[in-house]
């Protein structure tokens, strides 16, 4: 037996091309409307973790400075928070659980001791690691 099948039924089983490029024109829409949206999130998302660990690095400083009695110097850096410069007694670290981090652009923090705008500065380029800049390519600084 061959079973019978009206005309109609047929033509309803599939989307037809049109139907397709309907929707996928809506998908397109919705996407270029939420996509910026949610990158600037992650760009804000960004300089807000920076701003954190500069943060934590500062606390982790200024234990330093309570154990040696003045910060570590330009040359010795953020190092001096994780190994003894120059075997010093005084030294009672680390003073950081793990090595410091890079910034989340993956470049490393700017350590300058005497700082010229505080006593010690502290900060990342951003997103574009050079100085200056505007949103995200804008430097986060501890002062």
């Amino acid at each position: 037996m061959h079973s019978y099948i009206p005309q109609k039924m047929q033509a309803a089983r599939g989307f037809t091309l049109l139907e397709l490029l309907v929707v996928m024109v809506i998908i397109g829409l919705l996407a270029a409307y939420v996509g910026p949206k949610y990158f600037s999130q992650v760009g804000r998302s960004e300089i807000r973790m920076a701003q954190s660990q500069i943060d934590s690095l500062e606390k982790a400083l200024h234990q330093y400075r309570l154990d040696m009695g003045s910060y570590p110097s330009t040359e010795h850096g953020l190092a001096a928070l994780m190994s003894s410069p120059n075997n010093e007694p005084r030294w009672h670290g680390p003073y950081l659980s793990k090595t410091p981090p890079a910034d989340p652009w993956g470049h490393p923090y700017v350590y300058k001791y005497p700082g010229d705008n505080t006593e010690f500065d502290l900060f990342s380029y951003g997103k574009d690691g050079q100085p200056g800049g505007d949103g995200e390519a804008a430097d986060i600084t501890n002062w």
